[in-house]
């Protein structure tokens, strides 16, 4: 990977992803143009000391386009702004959902990318207040980033990996895959069963307090404890569980787990997921 500035233009960069990006972009050498329609979001670039741009200007200049706008813009904002863009060069959204599903406007001569972030690991070894504090990623805690690339020109492979390396800085390693294995990914492993998870444990916290009677800092704390030690243990394979751990484990997979949970990986459930978060009635192939 080359360390040649590019130019950038964020479209959205008023908006919460397009502001955290902006923020990193500013302390590149990239050249970079902001474009921000609402009102707020001007004033927040502004106030960030950043120079707002018209669109038109900025996509006609820009070298790769980057899309920070919600999934359900990404269609109209891609037809407004794909017509326009400079012939060779790069459109990268944000997340998958919306390229998967074709939404976005194409031309032969524009390459079409997507970037997701993988948030710091539960697993990194932080080493600074910052650190700690940045549970998110792309300010102080490493993070990797998954990344696809429609295209096998390795110009535009390392156009996008700086680009990326810039959007979600401090970044360790950048995955590369296709734009479905991506959507395979964000959704169905992290949102559809990682944050559902999250959210599982947080009703269950809930549960012990109020139905159970147990007082709340004892049960944070045995379970921000155990968390860590069942991820550790399934993840890494730090420590065997018990026995008797194991048949508890049992009993929660029999009470709470469909026996054909795994049909969540299938392409068909993955259109499904994916049409009821793009809010359309099917995806079309």
């Amino acid at each position: 990977m080359t360390s040649t500035t590019r130019t950038i233009a964020v479209i959205g960069a008023g908006g919460k992803m397009g502001t955290r990006i902006s923020d990193n972009l500013q302390r590149t050498e990239h050249t970079v143009h902001y474009v921000e329609n609402s009102p707020v979001g001007q004033e927040r670039v502004t106030a960030a000391g950043r120079a707002l741009s018209s669109a038109d200007d900025a996509v006609a200049a820009a070298e790769i386009v980057i899309l920070a706008v919600p999934d359900l813009a990404l269609g109209a904002v891609s037809a407004e702004l794909v017509p326009k863009m400079r012939s060779g060069a790069t459109l990268l959204t944000l997340d998958p959902a919306a390229a998967y599903a074709g939404l976005l406007t194409t031309r032969d001569d524009v390459t079409q990318a997507v970037a997701h972030p993988c948030h710091p690991s539960v697993f990194l070894q932080r080493t600074t207040p910052e650190e700690y504090a940045d549970t998110f990623g792309g300010i102080a805690a490493p993070q990797d980033v998954i990344a696809a690339v429609e295209s096998d020109d390795p110009d535009q492979r390392d156009l996008v990996e700086t680009t990326v390396r810039a959007i979600y800085a401090p970044v360790v390693d950048v995955h590369w895959v296709t734009i479905k294995q991506l959507a395979q990914l964000e959704p169905t492993l992290v949102e559809t069963i990682a944050c559902m998870i999250g959210a599982l444990l947080k009703e269950s916290l809930d549960e012990a307090v109020t139905t159970m009677g147990v007082p709340e800092p004892a049960a944070r704390a045995i379970l921000l404890g155990h968390v860590q030690v069942a991820l550790a243990n399934t993840l890494r394979g730090d420590n065997p569980f018990s026995e008797a751990c194991l048949i508890a484990m049992d009993y929660g997979r029999e009470a709470i787990i469909k026996d054909d949970w795994k049909k969540v990986f299938r392409d068909d459930e993955l259109d499904k997921n994916l049409a009821r978060m793009l809010h359309l009635d099917h995806i079309e192939r």
